[in-house]
């Protein structure tokens, strides 16, 4: 019987000009390009400010988040549709190239 992989995000970390790295539970790492969603505005707004978009970038349910209130609540987050954050681009460890 087939069953098909449900995407978990492990971690996530903030790349350059709004983007985003999220790192599987399969070991594939996708980045995801976060400005056209943000252009949108409206719950997306905060996300705006560099600052806030990188500092309370997590992973929340298991997928891409921000913490909108600063406890970590799942509840009071932006999160993506970890099946959206999976049909992202396939890359290399970013780490990788820091060593």
């Amino acid at each position: 019987m087939y069953e098909k992989y449900y995407p978990v995000v492990v971690q996530a970390l903030v790349g350059h000009d709004y983007t985003v790295y999220a790192y599987f539970s399969d070991g594939l790492i996708k980045k995801l390009d976060m400005k056209p969603v943000i252009a949108k505005g409206g719950v997306f707004d905060p996300l705006k400010d560099k600052a806030f978009f990188a500092n309370r970038l997590t992973v929340l349910n298991n997928t891409v988040a921000w913490d909108m209130s600063g406890d970590f609540d799942p509840t009071k987050c932006i999160d993506i549709d970890p099946f959206t954050v999976y049909e992202g681009q396939a890359v290399s460890d970013p780490l990788a190239d820091m060593r």
